[in-house]
């Protein structure tokens, strides 16, 4: 409780301090210099960053020390009194008023963001332990409380071409952004069951995304299809390269073929097959991932920590990686992440 106290206050500290430095300046340099009409800078300062009643407090005080700041100025009667008084009225007035507005949009901010992690947490349904000899694991990780929830997707789909995963990132924040990977899943769950390749579900889902998408919308994606024949076929649109780490190999990104632009801006993009012996790992990630920095600004290596994937089950493998990209950040994730974790089994 008292630590919870001097939270409350700790925001107070800094306006407090800037209109005793001044009311201090004030009254060393007496009536030859006056500059009690600065007194209102407090207020400001706390309409930036206080609440309405924080500031309404350090206004009052500003008002105060300006109305008997005339006994060390000795100007109470003279017209230039009357208009510094006055314009520490009205500054300290404009930051109230600031304040409220301030206050109000990050009440209606917070709002919308419990609205969108509510909703994509409905969007992304559990991902099942195993299809068949393909097991799976996934993890999402939402930003922190100071940024907008994202609109990072993931699904899985046992089609009779083969099991079929889907992770993509939409362009944006807040609850556009989930409303369209909710668009983008169901998309994809429609299509993997009735096209025979995944460059079809691909353009499919590049059709629904233009469909509803802006003129600067769109979706990254990456689409895999794991097959009985030891082999997983690939198909990018403008996504990170998957991960892949085998029994033999520490882990490299998979080649995912010529670059293509993100579903809604009209890729044509090719399969990729790839080996997929017993025993191997594949990671699908969004940019969260690795674009998560360290307070030098580096990138988080994620080939560097590649073996950790192969360490434990498929659950302790993420989350001995989530583990390290958080320690990497400084424990602060800028942007949501989602994980799906594949591994081939006997």
């Amino acid at each position: 409780m008292a630590t919870r106290g001097w939270s409350r206050l700790s925001d107070l500290t800094a306006p407090l301090v800037v209109l005793a430095v001044i009311v201090t300046v004030d009254v060393v340099l007496g009536p030859d210099v006056v500059i009690s009409g600065a007194y209102a800078i407090a207020a400001v300062l706390a309409g930036a960053i206080t609440t309405v009643r924080r500031t309404a407090v350090v206004a009052g005080l500003s008002i105060a020390l300006s109305a008997v700041s005339g006994l060390w100025n000795q100007n109470f009667t003279t017209l230039d009194f009357e208009i510094r008084l006055l314009l520490t009225l009205t500054l300290s007035a404009l930051a109230i008023v600031s304040a409220t507005i301030r206050t109000r949009r990050e009440r209606a901010l917070r709002h919308m963001t419990v609205i969108a992690e509510t909703a994509q947490r409905a969007l992304l349904r559990g991902m099942p332990e195993a299809v068949g000899s393909v097991g799976f694991a996934a993890r999402y990780v939402s930003a922190t409380q100071e940024a907008l929830v994202g609109g990072d997707l993931y699904e899985v789909a046992a089609s009779p071409f083969g099991v079929r995963v889907v992770v993509g990132d939409v362009r944006g924040k807040g609850l556009d952004a989930v409303l369209m990977a909710g668009t983008v899943l169901g998309g994809f769950r429609r299509s993997a069951f009735s096209r025979p390749t995944l460059t079809a579900v691909a353009r499919d889902m590049d059709e629904v995304v233009r469909a509803v998408a802006g003129e600067e919308d769109f979706v990254t994606a990456v689409l895999a299809e794991f097959h009985e024949d030891h082999t997983v076929t690939l198909v990018n649109c403008g996504h990170h390269p998957p991960l892949l780490v085998t029994t033999t190999r520490d882990g490299i990104l998979v080649d995912t073929g010529e670059p293509e632009p993100p579903l809604g801006l009209a890729p044509r993009p090719a399969a990729v097959t790839w080996p997929w012996p017993e025993g191997s790992r594949i990671l699908l990630y969004t940019d969260g991932l690795v674009e998560a920095r360290n307070g030098r600004g580096a990138f988080f290596p994620l080939v560097d920590h590649a073996a950790a994937l192969q360490k434990g089950s498929l659950h302790e493998a993420l989350d001995g990686l989530l583990r390290q990209v958080i320690d990497h950040a400084g424990r602060r994730v800028n942007d949501d992440l989602a994980l799906v974790l594949v591994e081939h089994r006997a």
